[in-house]
């Protein structure tokens, strides 16, 4: 585990000396995702100029939502985002075969190798968004609640990450993963919109199968709830068994992987 900790505080060390050498790109990330909120959060209070619920939530719920939509999304940004783009390149290049050389789990050192440093101010951003949407709420939220709810934003934010490589892996199998990580940026629409509005055989989907309403809604249900640990269990027990699938997903990619030189 200290390998593990040395090898994650020299990539982040490494990635914030490359972010403060292209400040343009900083600025142009800060003003993107800038937008991107203000976008968001104009659209729910649209939204609630008609309407007193969406999706079984009042105004200051989905508030939360937004903010912590925009934490996970930040979250993602800056730990996974250029890991999980690049893996695939990685794969048909070759390039992989350097990483399956070194003393570490291939599979953390792709995932974690490159850390955004230039999006942690939007980081810091969204984590200001949430404080404001928490203290404007009506709801008191007791310190053991508001304490599984932070556990709860980790695990949506790692369970986002395996669904995302879970669609990525088949290009060991694929001449290429385009078309699946178009079809995952699709299907991810349905993480920024409350659980509550999806019924039927579609609730069902991205509850069990597919579970992205979980990834958001089921952090803000521990937040907002009367009972918070059966969400937090259900999304303890749906993020374990994603990165489960994962690892025997990446197992199976690596027998079948050729490498640069076969």
């Amino acid at each position: 585990m200290r390998r593990y900790l040395s090898l994650y505080a020299a990539c982040i060390r490494f990635s914030t000396l490359r972010a403060l050498e292209f400040r343009l790109d900083f600025f142009f990330r800060v003003l993107m995702d800038t937008l991107w909120y203000a976008m968001h959060m104009a659209f729910f209070a649209l939204l609630y100029r008609h309407t007193a619920l969406l999706g079984g939530w009042d105004e200051a719920q989905v508030r939360i939502f937004a903010a912590s939509l925009f934490v996970l999304d930040a979250l993602h940004m800056t730990f996974f985002s250029n890991n999980l783009w690049w893996f695939p390149t990685f794969v048909n290049r070759g390039d992989l075969d350097y990483h399956l050389v070194r003393p570490v789990s291939s599979l953390f050192f792709l995932s974690v190798r490159d850390v955004a440093m230039n999006s942690a101010l939007n980081l810091l951003m969204a984590l200001g968004i949430l404080a404001w949407a928490v203290a404007g709420s009506p709801q008191s939220f007791p310190a053991a609640q508001a304490a599984a709810y932070v556990l709860a934003l980790a695990l949506g934010a790692v369970l986002h990450y395996a669904l995302m490589m879970l669609f990525l892996v088949p290009v060991f199998w694929l001449t290429g993963s385009s078309g699946l990580r178009d079809m995952y940026w699709v299907l991810d629409r349905f993480v920024g919109r409350p659980d509550g509005l999806w019924t039927g055989w579609v609730r069902r989907l991205l509850t069990t199968v597919l579970p992205l309403a979980l990834v958001v809604s089921w952090p803000v249900r521990v937040l907002v709830e009367p009972e918070p640990w059966p969400w937090l269990l259900e999304l303890a027990a749906a993020t374990g068994g994603a990165l489960l699938v994962l690892a025997l997903a990446w197992r199976a990619g690596l027998r079948a992987y050729g490498s640069a030189s076969s």
